[in-house]
């Protein structure tokens, strides 16, 4: 007798690694919604209008998913974006702005979405990053808002323990998606921080020359299936050993590493 049909909520499945997993769970028979802001005509998931910083349409938008679904067994929070700049020249608004869509974003559907999963017995994966492990300079930002997924996902799984509902996040290193170019970019400050330009380049180069999302996408397919996930994991062997490494080497031997890298 055939499974039954999974139904999927992924957050900003528009456009990179979220679009790559809409056609992953769509093709492994999963009937797939996609909570964005931007339609992107895409026939692997149904369309869900949903600013992730707005309380109102995330509720909203998983109260469209249980009328028409029912249920809800997967949630990918993978909405997001990057800014990058010195700490000292980022305004509070556009730090902010990071923390909503990235962590507080995930928080608002993670919250609506959590009745219906404690009932099917669910998976919630996050997309979180290497970043979140290892700090990269003129994108503290960025790094602090996934380390704050990290966190978030460690609490969780301890919180639902018994409830039947598993959390893990997938640590992505360089992908090659349109991230890169929507990032928000601080104004350069050449006179304060000469390396700022060099070190966001060579971030960039390196995300561009990255993998498809599509290997990404085939690691969330792949941990959805699993009765018990490891909280983290990244794809590739060169990321998964700087996990390790991370945690291995001395903070301030690991940070000047990284110093050497992107500073």
């Amino acid at each position: 007798m055939a499974s039954e049909q999974r139904i999927v909520v992924i957050t900003g499945a528009s456009q990179g690694i979220g679009k790559a997993a809409a056609a992953a769970f769509s093709q492994n028979g999963d009937r797939v919604f996609n909570l964005s802001r931007h339609d992107p005509k895409d026939e692997n998931a149904r369309f869900v209008p949903c600013d992730v910083t707005d309380d109102a349409q995330c509720a909203n938008a998983i109260e469209t998913v249980l009328r028409e679904a029912g249920r809800i067994d997967v949630l990918l929070l993978n909405a997001g974006f990057g800014i990058s700049g010195p700490v000292e020249t980022t305004t509070v608004e556009a730090a902010k702005k990071q923390f909503d869509v990235c962590l507080f974003g995930a928080f608002r559907v993670l919250k609506a979405a959590l009745p219906s999963l404690r009932t099917t017995k669910g998976t919630v994966l996050f997309t979180s990053s290497v970043a979140g492990v290892v700090p990269i300079p003129y994108q503290a930002f960025y790094s602090a808002a996934k380390a704050s997924i990290n966190s978030l996902v460690m609490a969780l799984r301890n919180e639902l323990k018994g409830t039947g509902i598993r959390v893990a996040a997938v640590l992505p290193g360089d992908v090659k998606t349109g991230f890169t170019a929507a990032r928000e970019k601080n104004e350069v400050h050449a006179a304060l921080y000469p390396n700022e330009v060099r070190s966001v380049e060579k971030m960039e180069h390196d995300e561009q020359h990255g993998m498809s999302p599509d290997r990404i996408a085939a690691k969330f397919l792949k941990l959805s299936k699993q009765k018990h996930p490891k909280p983290f994991c990244s794809v590739g062997f060169a990321y998964s050993a700087v996990l390790v490494l991370m945690k291995l080497l001395p903070a301030g031997l690991a940070n000047r590493v990284i110093g050497k890298l992107y500073a």
